[in-house]
């Protein structure tokens, strides 16, 4: 039966295309010009005190309302805003200044595209959620490109060293969250053919006890097992089909991370949703298969408005989580979407499929930052909704340029 849903997600955005007009429509991967982000200087500031308590509800944040009014950045402004902090293992820290080359300013600003009347909350009636439990899809792509954050949220691979995340996983806009001085990165793994097999009172192996104190998750499942020892073999073999439904994770060290400087409240005035991206470097590289950046197309250049993400929503502990949903409204910057998503999923990559140019076959990227549920200011009231930070041209450029030390790799995208 799982199987079935799978596949009859995967075929949605393609059966969308043979109902009205979507068919006379061109969904595919257009590739643009990108400016080009240029290092200028980098030096050294203070360590920061990692004292700030990681919050996933971020409150009185500039939504899409909030963009209409605010002028268009200047050349000026964007080389402030991208310019970005990056933080190393060691807890040093320092400030790349940067300038950008090649950009042609939008005098329209945040424009925003108005669809349907925008719903409330985190789940919109029906739980419309899949837990993927069947090892084979989870350790697969696209799967396998879902990871998770020590701080609680979760990540997508976009190289063999790189995580693509939510800004305020890691930094709440005046300083780092606690979890982030040491932080960790959960890729998925399956169990090798050993495990389950051991003994009672058998000792855990050194990675079980580094994974427990990563992880308080890891920790809950290693004594649920060890509690269940001498229980009747027929509840034993329901423990394990239900154990055998969440993933194990393979936990590898951050050797660097990056926050563009728009995050922080000093230089935005308030939280910007705009930039609420981070860039994760692994200490080892992996050999997963990733899934490459893309850039954001409007919502008519969507299959269906689709998006597709997964990730470790904290009511489904320990288990992934795989949704898909059409996009209620789009600025330049911002997606608000309709995907059931609770705290846990922040920071996921949100992707879609189109047809790669000159070519019948489809591929999927990465054209959003999931967000999370969060509190906006709309016609000076508070209101709650699920948001995306879009991939624009500029934040392809400056994400590439983190991912290969050049703008070399990152003239197209």
């Amino acid at each position: 039966m799982e199987h079935m849903l799978l596949l009859f997600m995967f075929f949605i955005p393609i059966l969308g295309l043979t109902n009205g007009t979507e068919t006379e429509q061109d969904f595919t991967w257009h590739l643009k010009k990108i400016p080009q982000i240029v290092s200028e200087r980098t030096f050294s500031l203070d360590s920061p005190k990692f004292e700030a308590k990681t919050k996933l509800e971020l409150n009185s944040v500039c939504g899409i309302e909030c963009q209409r009014k605010l002028p268009v950045p200047s050349s000026s402004d964007l080389k402030d805003l991208l310019s970005y902090e990056t933080v190393f293992e060691n807890g040093t820290r320092t400030l790349t200044e940067v300038n950008v080359l090649g950009l042609v300013l939008d005098p329209a600003g945040n424009t925003t595209t108005q669809r349907s009347s925008r719903k409330k909350r985190q789940i919109y009636g029906t739980d419309s959620r899949f837990s993927i439990y069947d090892k084979r899809f989870m350790t697969n792509f696209p799967f396998n490109t879902a990871v998770k954050i020590s701080t609680g949220c979760s990540g997508i691979l976009i190289s063999p060293k790189h995580v693509l995340t939510a800004a305020h996983c890691l930094h709440n806009g005046k300083d780092y969250v606690k979890g982030s001085k040491r932080l960790r990165v959960g890729l998925m793994k399956t169990k090798s053919r050993g495990d389950g097999r051991k003994r009672k009172g058998a000792k855990r192996s050194r990675r079980e006890v580094s994974a427990a104190q990563e992880d308080p998750e890891v920790a809950i499942e290693l004594r649920r097992r060890s509690k269940g020892g001498g229980r009747k073999q027929r509840r034993a073999g329901r423990k394990q089909e239900t154990s055998d439904g969440m993933p194990s994770f393979q936990w590898t060290r951050v050797k660097s991370t990056h926050i563009p400087k728009g995050w922080f409240k000093g230089v935005s005035g308030d939280i910007a949703l705009d930039y609420d991206y981070a860039v994760l470097e692994l200490k080892r590289p992996h050999k997963r298969k990733y899934m490459e950046l893309g850039i954001s197309p409007t919502i008519k250049m969507m299959p269906g408005s689709m998006i597709h993400f997964s990730g470790f929503d904290n009511d489904r502990s320990g288990q992934l989580v795989y949704r898909f949903c059409s996009i209620s409204d789009e600025s330049n910057d911002l997606f608000y979407q309709y995907c059931d998503a609770e705290p846990g999923s922040t920071g996921s990559g949100i992707y879609l499929r189109l047809k790669e140019p000159n070519k019948k076959k489809w591929k999927r990227k990465i054209i959003a930052v999931y967000s999370g549920h969060q509190w906006v200011d709309v016609n000076g009231e508070q209101q709650d909704y699920n948001v995306a930070v879009r991939i624009t041209p500029l934040k392809y450029a400056q994400i590439c340029f983190w991912i290969h030390g050049n703008d070399e790799n990152c003239t197209q995208g």
